[in-house]
């Protein structure tokens, strides 16, 4: 406990990762999963596992993860059985409360959220999740917003001094990332006694607010504006609305 009080770094987190075919979460699909389940600051359990993806994965993204089509071919589960998984973990969490914790989340959860309804025809917001969510790269950026450099999980880790053994991994990374958080949260005593849901009210806003700016730096150097997909967090739209 910080300073006598018992925050959300003492109860449960559930940890979620993908690694993907590539880096476009509309179209690209997972290659393997990894959910870890913290009580306490304790991994209490960790289950991940390879997915074959039904399709090609590039020699770029081999590269980033190690993962080859021809060993997800033979020793990774469907990818209906692997959406399906994670998506009961995912919703089972949210029903008890339980934070989804990671990095880039909105990428993780908009992969499932597409993948799960076009398998099934409906996602896990559709399921009743709801959140909350602690993405450890919003949360960074909005209390340490003056810091200069990149800000990928690898950045992160080393700025907090959490090792992580075998990056792009995605039981490695789903653990990291939570180190991420509780050592935000210790640090950030305002972090460490919030509550969960107005956190991840806030987190809506303080995502569309750094893409708003980042946007208009884009704009001001002269490259094109980035796809307004990307001011949503933490589930993505396939399709935007005309407002």
């Amino acid at each position: 406990m910080l300073g006598g009080v018992q925050g959300w770094p003492t109860g449960e987190v559930l940890g979620l990762d993908f690694e993907t075919t590539g880096i476009d979460r509309f179209n690209d699909v997972p290659v393997s999963y990894a959910l870890v389940s913290v009580v306490e600051g304790v991994v209490v359990r960790s289950w991940s596992g390879l997915i074959d993806p039904g399709r090609d994965i590039p020699p770029e993204a081999t590269a980033v993860h190690g993962i080859s089509t021809e060993r997800a071919r033979s020793e990774g589960m469907p990818l209906r059985a692997a959406i399906s998984l994670v998506c009961d973990a995912v919703v089972a969490a949210s029903m008890r409360g339980v934070p989804l914790a990671g990095m880039r989340l909105d990428y993780d959860l908009t992969i499932l959220e597409t993948q799960a309804r076009d398998l099934f025809g409906s996602g896990p917001t559709e399921r009743g999740w709801c959140g909350p969510v602690l993405d450890a790269g919003v949360i960074d950026r909005h209390f340490d917003p003056g810091r200069k450099g990149r800000r990928t999980l690898t950045d992160l880790s080393a700025h907090y001094g959490i090792e992580v053994a075998h990056a792009h991994d995605a039981g490695a990374d789903a653990t990291a990332s939570i180190e991420v958080l509780f050592a935000l949260a210790v640090r950030y005593e305002e972090l460490w006694r919030c509550d969960l849901a107005q956190l991840h009210h806030d987190q809506i806003d303080w995502h569309r607010e750094w893409t708003e700016s980042y946007d208009s730096w884009r704009l001001a150097e002269g490259m094109i504006p980035i796809d307004r997909r990307e001011y949503v967090w933490p589930v993505a739209p396939v399709a935007l609305s005309a407002a």
